[in-house]
């Protein structure tokens, strides 16, 4: 990792990253890590970054709801992801969540079904049950209803509805706050016009 400055599109970014040598060092090793899962540093990151005790906490959170020994399955939370990115019309975290959709195992005629799932035989009862939250969850003045929650439960125990709980409310700030600075996608989910 050099001290200088990434290459951002920062066309529609409203805040400009620092250079990478300004920020401080416990940062940069999240950058580095960044680099090594993604291929670059994240655009939210250097965002974030600039308020390195805010970056560090969010950067723990999502460790924390993203690990392996999580209970709610890698390709569920990914998909949890991208139809709360869709909501909040995050391109960033539909371009990212999108490809670890893909990369976990979901097809592409199901990522593309995210946003009409109601009208898609491609989501079991599970999925529908999940999706009915996140939105439920997402759009402000909607409830979380009695029904919903015991449908819910039908599919997991209290602790995994509180991480999905989490997953839905941290893709939420994630989105809000990549649309509001305008950070645009990476490029990590370049899906083609028609399946093959």
């Amino acid at each position: 990792m050099t001290s200088g400055r990434q290459t951002v599109n920062t066309k529609f970014m409203r805040i400009e990253p620092k250079p990478l040598g300004r920020y401080p060092w416990p940062i940069r090793l999240f950058f580095r890590k960044q680099q090594k899962t993604y291929g670059r540093i994240l655009e939210p990151g250097l965002l974030w970054g600039r308020s390195p005790w805010v970056f560090s906490t969010v950067a723990l959170l999502y460790g924390a709801l993203n690990r392996k020994a999580s209970p709610i399955p890698a390709q569920l939370r990914a998909l949890v992801q991208v139809r709360v990115a869709q909501i909040n019309h995050c391109s960033f975290c539909i371009d990212l969540n999108a490809s670890l959709f893909l990369a976990r195992g979901a097809s592409l005629k199901k990522l593309r079904a995210v946003s009409h799932w109601q009208e898609s035989a491609l989501f079991d009862e599970r999925d529908r049950t999940v999706l009915e939250y996140v939105e439920a969850v997402t759009h402000s003045g909607r409830r979380v209803s009695d029904d919903l929650m015991v449908r819910l439960k039908g599919y997991f125990d209290d602790d995994a509805v509180v991480e999905l709980t989490g997953v839905i409310a941290f893709q939420n700030l994630s989105a809000k706050f990549n649309s509001a600075l305008g950070i645009p996608a990476q490029g990590f989910c370049d899906v083609p016009k028609k399946e093959d």
